[in-house]
Parts: C-alpha cells; sequence; structure tokens
C-alpha cells in the first residue's frame, strides 16, 4: 500500500510541475511577441518629421494637393455652411426627442 501511495505522489507532484512549467514558458513566449512592434511599422519620431504635402478634402474626402487644400480651407472660412430645410430640421429634433422619450420611457410605442 505504501508502494501504490508514493507513485501515485510522485505523478501527481510531476504533472504538476509539468504543468507549471508549461504555463511559464508558454506565457514567456508570447510576451516575446507582443512587445515589438511589426517591422513594417514607422517609428513616430520619424512620422513627427515628415512633413504633409498631400490631404484630404473635409467635404468629400478626395486627395488635394496643400495648395488645394489651403484654398478650400479659405473658402470655407469665408463662406458659411449651408443652413438646413426648416422641415428637416423639425424632423431632426424630432427623431432625437423620440430617441430620448424612449431612453426613459421603452414601454411606449409611437
Amino acid at each position: 500500500m505504501g508502494r501504490v501511495k508514493a507513485r501515485k505522489t510522485i505523478k501527481l507532484l510531476s504533472l504538476i510541475v509539468i504543468s507549471v512549467s508549461f504555463v511559464i514558458l508558454s506565457s514567456y513566449w508570447r510576451s516575446a511577441v507582443i512587445a515589438l512592434p511589426p517591422p513594417e511599422d514607422t517609428p513616430e519620431e520619424i512620422l513627427r518629421t515628415k512633413i504633409i504635402i498631400e490631404a484630404r478634402s473635409p467635404i468629400d474626402g478626395r486627395l488635394l494637393t496643400a495648395a488645394e487644400y489651403i484654398q478650400l480651407q479659405a473658402q470655407l472660412q469665408e463662406v458659411p455652411p449651408p443652413k438646413l430645410d426648416p422641415n428637416i430640421r423639425e424632423q431632426i429634433f424630432l427623431l432625437r426627442l423620440r430617441k430620448t422619450l424612449f431612453q426613459f420611457l421603452p414601454f411606449l410605442n409611437f
């Protein structure tokens, strides 16, 4: 009986030691991969010194040169943006009001 108990204890301890060492080693392997940025990633120091020579239009998102972007910004500052139709503005207000009421009174169905 003593030998059987000793073998079971040794098997259990060896299983625990193998499991713990596997968990520790696997955690070290993953951390080495996570710690480094991808090689194609440009360092932030280089990005800060890069001069931006092209931009995107805030209106439709098309690519613009620096001169076109400055002209567009000047035009947007001079001319105010177009106002919404009063009917559309009222519809938006009512939709926002409905959304707010649904948050406080979800059982209403209108």
